[in-house]
């Protein structure tokens, strides 16, 4: 049965671990529960901020309004030809939807093991890791229509899918709570480990040929090599995007920066490695009050204790402005900031 909490401490309900209060909070296990929800008039009357695992978000301040968790389960695949589709209700842990796939050998995701968040959010993100983003493997979402109460499906084309960015981020930002996401898998794997240190970790494990299940334990093994675990100590994943620029851009850069680390992208840009311009500037490993940077990911802001959201906003405000100086390169953060 729905019910709706009142002044409820948001601290549980973020992965930075910031201590704030929502005017009321709800639990939604269903589409049933969403069209319950919005009948009730409170609901009506409040401003409205959807949750995954409060991965994606940095709160500085109490929010005046109602905070819906969506919490929809369940997993289900359909063979088509050599595509698998499957899908997963919007409040299935990210990572443990991955290790369904990689158990069943529904190749496809397996790069993108161990991202923080829900599945809910990976459209509206359009996530991303070691060389495939969601898009590459979307095959559609339904959503509740906050204004209708319908459901509505959206397929590739309806989400127009950026670099991290979705229609969901954009012209349709607020109007939707995405319930379930379909993605189409391969029985028949195409293996990627050429972006980043995938190789090099299959080659210390003595794998020449490797398996989805192979590349997700690489990926998982790196990614625990430079990342901050949110269970003991509170963060968001990458706090900023990394910045994509034009050629031209690109030429100044590199002009003062022989070695920046940088990839081409598919619409002939040039993609710069945020932790690495922000590491270059000194910030890795820097601890700032309650605040910092992680000592293995200058990309990751970190809560050592009890930061406010204000404090770790503030922290990321003197990044940017260093970079920019620098390298003439502005940050944009990924994190919502509310």
């Amino acid at each position: 049965m729905l019910h709706i909490q009142e002044n409820i401490s948001l601290k549980d309900y973020n992965s930075f671990g910031i201590d704030v209060k929502a005017n009321h909070f709800a639990e939604i296990f269903s589409e049933a529960d969403l069209q319950t929800l919005f009948e009730n008039e409170i609901t009506q009357l409040q401003k409205l901020l959807i949750i995954g695992g409060g991965s994606n978000v940095l709160f500085t301040q109490d929010y005046e309004g109602l905070v819906i968790k969506i919490s929809i389960k369940g997993i289900e695949s359909i063979a088509n030809g050599e595509d698998i589709l499957v899908t997963a209700g919007a409040g299935e842990v990210w990572n443990d939807f991955v290790n369904y796939c990689v158990e069943h050998g529904f190749a496809g995701v397996e790069n993108l093991s161990l991202i923080p968040g829900t599945v809910g959010a990976s459209p509206i993100q359009n996530i991303g890791a070691y060389g495939v983003e969601l898009k590459d493997v979307f095959e559609s979402c339904t959503a509740f229509e906050i204004k209708t109460g319908k459901i509505r499906t959206f397929n590739f084309s309806d989400c127009h899918f950026g670099y991290r960015e979705s229609a969901f981020k954009g012209e349709l930002k607020g109007q939707y709570i995405i319930t379930t996401v379909t993605f189409r898998l391969a029985s028949q794997p195409n293996i990627n480990t050429s972006y980043g240190a995938i190789e090099t970790e299959l080659q210390n494990r003595g794998i020449e040929k490797p398996n989805i299940a192979d590349v997700s334990a690489a990926v998982s093994h790196i990614r625990v090599s430079k990342l901050p675990d949110p269970s003991t100590i509170g963060n968001a994943g990458s706090f900023f995007k990394n910045p994509v620029i034009e050629k031209y851009e690109f030429a100044d850069v590199v002009a003062k920066h022989p070695d920046v680390v940088h990839y081409p992208t598919p619409d002939d840009k040039i993609k710069l490695a945020a932790g690495w311009l922000i590491e270059q500037c000194g910030w890795k490993g820097k601890v700032v009050g309650q605040t910092g940077t992680w000592k293995n990911q200058a990309l990751v802001l970190v809560n050592h204790g009890n930061a406010t959201g204000k404090e770790v906003y503030n922290f990321s405000a003197q990044i940017i402005d260093s970079v920019k100086s620098t390298f003439g390169v502005t940050l944009e953060r990924e994190v919502n900031i509310l």
